[in-house]
């Protein structure tokens, strides 16, 4: 797919590839096979032509030479949207030099024996030149372009310092080219969805000197439907079809119908008829937003705790009204009518929320953290409420720099502490806890 000695190109950071001459031969391991990939060929060509004739023998033997096939050896959960699969037809040059080399299962660098479909880690054209430049004794820190992942497809060799790999290349996801069709859009580079070690499987062939592998590499195919299975390692869900230039599909939660990212937390209903995850900057979102709604930039919360003691008196007992709450995480500004806030108090966990959590996220309380400002708004607060679980659509967030919650897990029901970052606000609690809604079903997680 290049005429350099180490075809693969890398993009630039904006998604355009860099330029042919960014990497220099010195830096290489010598390789003079190319990749070419060629158009899907008619059924009636697959086999070559048939002769009964034996001067046509030749020919025949030349035709059967112009390409091969790969058969795909990634198969993604998701689907591609052009329908086209992994498969692809192909043609090595010069093709009689690498044909008559043979074929071998494996091949030994360095005392390691590395097999057909390991998974590799090939050092990048900068690579060596980085280390030579290093002090002796210097620690080397492992940076993703200094090194590419790929999976080997067949050995070849003429004799031991003659060893070639034909690989399939792994993409970083900085690497997809501008224009990539990722479902109905145009994108280039890293996605939001996009995990800390995730890669992304591809059928870009390429032809590598041995010499160029450094170590054997661990990555694991993520099946997203598994809830169960975490990535604390190199991974690949998606793939990236070369030919059509197109990524297939992921899986999409929550109410805003985008993807995951294993590095983030998603939070599960408990609703066993909805079950759904949802991205916790989602729920987050929907919180704030309710808080803000209600108490704006300048009403204080007040609860209503109200608490028997023991140095009450009969009579004083009597004259408490019958409804009073001993519990209350009740704003001012709603109603008795609208109370949808559930009484929080320690009691045992029933119903264990469903939690996804990152893997840079070890603690169980997650936090949005702000600032407060330096001059509280005059503002009044707005007067319509938002319900539970509706989230809106706005790429302004009104309650930043006034509040700030974090998600609860360890006592009684999920619940977010919201804490009351405005200044000048008199009176009222300055922390409190609101109850946690499913954004899709409405219902109180558990």
């Amino acid at each position: 797919m290049s005429s350099k000695p180490r075809k693969r190109s890398r993009p630039a950071p904006d998604g355009h590839a860099a330029p042919d001459d960014t990497v220099t031969d010195k830096n290489l391991a010598d390789c003079s096979f190319t990749i070419t990939v060629v158009p899907e060929p008619k059924p009636s060509d697959r086999n070559g032509p048939k002769s009964k004739k034996r001067k046509h023998d030749k020919s025949e033997k030349d035709s059967n030479e112009r390409f091969q096939m790969q058969n795909a050896i990634f198969h993604p959960e998701g689907k591609f949207k052009t329908g086209q699969c992994l498969n692809l037809y192909y043609a090595v040059h010069p093709s009689k030099q690498w044909l008559d080399m043979t074929r071998y299962n494996s091949f030994i660098l360095n005392g390691v024996k590395y097999y057909i479909e390991d998974f590799v880690r090939v050092a990048a054209g900068t690579t060596m030149e980085r280390q030579n430049s290093m002090p002796a004794g210097a620690n080397k820190v492992d940076k993703k372009e200094d090194y590419w992942v790929a999976r080997i497809l067949e050995v070849r060799a003429s004799d031991e310092h003659h060893v070639y790999a034909r690989v399939y290349w792994m993409y970083w996801p900085e690497e997809l080219p501008l224009g990539t069709l990722d479902g109905k859009r145009r994108i280039a580079g890293r996605q939001p969805y996009h995990g800390q070690h995730e890669l992304i499987a591809s059928n870009h062939m390429d032809i590598i000197n041995v010499v160029s592998v450094e170590m054997r590499v661990n990555v694991r195919h993520w099946i997203e439907s598994n809830d169960e299975d975490v990535q604390e390692s190199l991974y690949w869900r998606q793939a990236f079809n070369c030919r059509t230039s197109e990524l297939s599909s992921i899986a999409l939660v929550c109410k805003c119908k985008t993807p995951s990212n294993p590095d983030k937390t998603l939070v599960g209903c408990s609703n066993k008829t909805c079950e759904e995850w949802m991205h916790y900057d989602c729920l987050l979102d929907d919180v704030l937003i309710r808080v803000y709604d209600r108490l704006g930039t300048d009403i204080p919360y007040k609860s209503a705790i109200k608490e028997e003691t023991k140095k009450d008196t009969e009579d004083e007992l009597k004259e408490r009204t019958k409804g009073d709450l001993r519990y209350g995480l009740l704003s001012p500004s709603v109603e008795a009518e609208d109370r949808k806030s559930p009484v929080i108090a320690n009691r045992e966990i029933k119903d264990q929320i469903l939690l996804k959590q990152g893997d840079d996220e070890s603690s169980k309380d997650t936090e949005s953290s702000t600032m407060a400002p330096t001059n509280p708004s005059d503002k009044s607060s707005k007067s319509a409420l938002t319900k539970p679980g509706e989230c809106k659509k706005s790429s302004k967030k009104p309650w930043e720099r006034l509040f700030k919650a974090m998600l609860k897990l360890e006592y009684g029901p999920t619940a977010w502490e919201v804490t009351d970052l405005r200044e000048g606000v008199e009176g009222g609690e300055k922390k409190w806890m609101e109850p946690v809604y499913c954004l899709l079903c409405n219902t109180l997680i558990e």
